[in-house]
């Protein structure tokens, strides 16, 4: 079954391609009218056979009423053709007053040598076998009507013909075959006709296509074009390179064998950051590039240059040969600072904790996995926060004193801790640190006596319990133990500062 694409492509098709016939039709049709138009001076000129003694039975009043006959045909085919100027009935009114005219001419025996079989001809050039088929039938007709009208005349002019029966006969078994050998013939014309336009017509649907396939492909390539700094074509087979963004798409040759870069690649390495200059150049050799796209469609890197910031190098595989090594290349650059700033956005957002800004828990698990893939040095510390009663404040003053005693530890610390390391939220109220000192009590008592000072609007006081492990200490503890330790710590500051308070743990 055909999808319905296809069925409106083929009534699209179907309907374009009767426009040309009906097109046709008009055209034909004005033509027959200026041949109708022009067959009025049949009269005149019969006229003139007459006076010149050319003709001997017919008079001037048969000449004035073949011009008023062809007159009114003329004008009546006029009118159709100018409200039906396609109409099928149009074709067949035009081709009737032929067939009328010729009849007229023969059955006042005037001898004019007017061959019946050229209004079935005429309707050949309508390229319908249908309009033909009553071309040749009103035409049989009319034939047969009009030498049945004139045998007697003839028959007494003839001595081989003995009555109008056998001249009749005789005529029209000569007529009958000559209409049937032009049936056939004019079959197989109407047939290569109708067949030779709708090849035509397809060819023409193919080119359209095509075309139309073509200027979508150049949409496109020109919207890419837009959307890059640079697009380049870069064509290995006869060695060119063509600036797609270029307006008059200039081909510049290019030998790939002793050339490494192209000639905006040439260009970019000059403000390519210096440290990237050797990354850059080894990205864009395109000595290189067809091996490094063997299996792949695209290939991309990303660098930095000195005027716009980060920029996408792109090679795309447009054409391959038939060992798979690709012939045409598509290079194309961006500018993607934007995108990588928004990127970087993203990374922070997720690597931090909302409430706090600190690190959260998914980057101290990265932090910590890092350290245990390396050697740690001796002032590695980790810090193991809590708040103190913060269960009870939200249960009993609501939970924005709570949210106010976690956004004022994370202050303490992070003007404690920061210019040692990092600090991360990996709890409600659990906090760490991983840093670098080599005194990690001062530290500890540097976050108490910040954490002493501080005062909020719905709490008064904010207690911290606070435990550490360093490296320096347990020398043989890997980062899981130190962790470990760090929290048994911070847990034992927890159980003291509950015991000295009186405070009942819940």
């Amino acid at each position: 079954m055909k999808s319905d694409t296809e069925k409106k492509e083929l009534r699209v098709y179907s309907r374009e391609y009767e426009e040309f016939f009906e097109k046709n039709r008009i055209k034909v049709n004005k033509y027959l009218n200026i041949v109708l138009w022009f067959f009025i001076l049949a009269g005149p000129a019969i006229a003139l056979g007459l006076k010149a003694g050319v003709f001997f039975d017919i008079d001037y009043i048969t000449c004035v009423n073949i011009s008023i006959v062809v007159l009114i045909m003329a004008m009546g085919h006029l009118i159709l053709l100018k409200f039906y100027p396609g109409s099928v009935i149009t074709c067949l009114f035009s081709l009737t007053a032929l067939d009328i005219l010729i009849f007229y001419i023969t059955y006042v025996e005037i001898n004019v040598e007017l061959t019946w079989f050229l209004v079935p001809l005429l309707s050949l050039l309508f390229c319908n076998l249908y309009i033909f088929f009553y071309a040749v039938t009103l035409n049989y007709i009319t034939m047969l009507i009009a030498v049945q009208a004139v045998s007697a005349h003839y028959a007494s002019l003839r001595s081989d013909f003995d009555s109008s029966e056998s001249y009749f006969a005789d005529a029209m078994c000569a007529y009958t075959i000559e209409t049937i050998i032009m049936v056939a013939a004019g079959i197989i014309i109407c047939r290569l006709i109708v067949d030779y336009f709708k090849e035509l017509f397809r060819q023409y649907e193919v080119i359209k296509d095509q075309e139309k396939e073509m200027k979508e492909k150049m949409d496109i390539l020109s919207s890419m074009a837009e959307i890059y700094d640079h697009v380049n074509l870069i064509d290995f087979k006869n060695d060119t390179e063509t600036p797609l963004r270029d307006a008059e798409l200039e081909k510049q040759g290019i030998d790939p064998g002793t050339r490494t870069h192209s000639i905006v690649n040439s260009e970019l390495s000059n403000i390519v950051m210096p440290d990237l200059v050797e990354d850059f150049k080894n990205f864009t050799n395109i000595q290189t590039v067809r091996t490094r796209l063997m299996r792949r469609k695209v290939i991309s890197a990303d660098f930095v240059d000195v005027v716009s910031g980060w920029f996408r190098a792109q090679f795309i595989t447009v054409d391959k040969g038939a060992d798979g090594i690709p012939e045409k290349i598509i290079y194309t650059t961006r500018n993607v600072d934007e995108e990588k700033r928004r990127e970087e956005h993203l990374i922070r957002l997720s690597m931090t904790d909302e409430m706090t800004r600190l690190y959260n828990r998914r980057s101290y698990d990265e932090d910590l996995a890092f350290y245990k893939s390396g050697k740690i040095g001796d002032d590695f510390v980790l810090f193991s926060i809590d708040i103190n009663g913060l269960k009870a404040v939200n249960d009993s003053k609501g939970h924005n004193a709570g949210d106010e005693l976690i956004k004022g530890a994370a202050d303490c610390l992070v003007l404690s801790l920061m210019p040692y390391g990092k600090i991360y939220r990996t709890g409600g109220d659990e906090f760490m640190g991983i840093l670098h000192t080599d005194d990690p009590e001062k530290v500890r008592q540097a976050v108490l006596e910040k954490v002493s000072k501080w005062h909020g609007a719905y709490i008064e006081d904010l207690h911290l319990s606070v435990g550490y492990a360093s490296h320096k200490e347990d020398p043989k503890a890997g980062i899981d133990e130190l962790e470990k330790l760090a929290d048994e710590r911070m847990y034992s500051e927890k159980e003291k500062y509950y015991r000295e308070n009186g405070i009942e743990r819940r």
